[in-house]
């Protein structure tokens, strides 16, 4: 299906990232069910080691719950995989596949999302017909270490802009997000405040609380 611009920008209130480094033994597609019924607006598959035939698998499971569920959901990086699982679209960053490609190789009705940490990246990606930004890293995170920072001066630069929606990502958790408050960006990506935590759906229903209060 595809999605107008104003539900794009609404589904960025909660954007939920997967990491199986954090499962103990569930099922991550019992977890991403767990984020939606918890209310997750987003859902992203992030899979940056596993072999592609086994990211397509899970993607299509995931693509399957958020489908029934009116969730989008996109691929990380991987072009190939988001077309065979039957993601929404994909997650690009800098130094992966560019949104100009991404958006030849998906089609006019994917959803294309960018990694920016510049108002100049953020200008590009918007020119390049990105659907929505991912700023941060904001807040030191272990999930991308390497990841530059981008201060909330930034994020509030990024977002005044540029016209499409923009998420921030990094150490985003129930007591940072509130930090995002009045910047301009539309909501959280988080991973480990949804995935590491021992019950996800209550988890995502605090989060989703803070996102709530924060940004609408």
């Amino acid at each position: 299906m595809a999605w107008e611009r104003a539900a794009i920008r609404e589904s960025m209130l909660l954007y939920a990232v997967t990491d199986r480094a954090w499962l103990r033994g569930r099922t991550l597609a019992g977890c991403v069910r767990q984020a939606i019924e918890g209310g997750a607006t987003f859902v992203q598959l992030r899979e940056k080691s596993a072999p592609q035939s086994e990211a397509i698998e899970l993607g299509k499971e995931l693509a399957a719950l958020c489908h029934a569920a009116g969730v989008p959901f996109v691929v990380d990086d991987d072009v190939e995989v988001a077309r065979a699982a039957g993601a929404d679209g994909v997650h690009v960053g800098q130094e992966d596949m560019a949104c100009a490609q991404a958006r030849a190789a998906l089609g006019p009705d994917a959803i294309v999302g960018v990694s920016a940490q510049t108002v100049e990246q953020a200008l590009q990606a918007q020119a390049d017909g990105a659907d929505y930004l991912g700023v941060g890293a904001l807040i030191p995170t272990p999930t991308k270490p390497d990841a530059a920072d981008v201060t909330l001066d930034e994020l509030q630069a990024i977002c005044e802009a540029v016209d499409i929606p923009v998420v921030g990502i990094g150490g985003l958790n129930v007591r940072t997000i509130p930090q995002l408050a009045g910047l301009g960006a539309d909501g959280a990506a988080v991973v480990s405040a949804i995935f590491a935590a021992d019950d996800c759906r209550a988890a995502t229903e605090e989060l989703r609380s803070v996102c709530e209060r924060t940004f609408i």
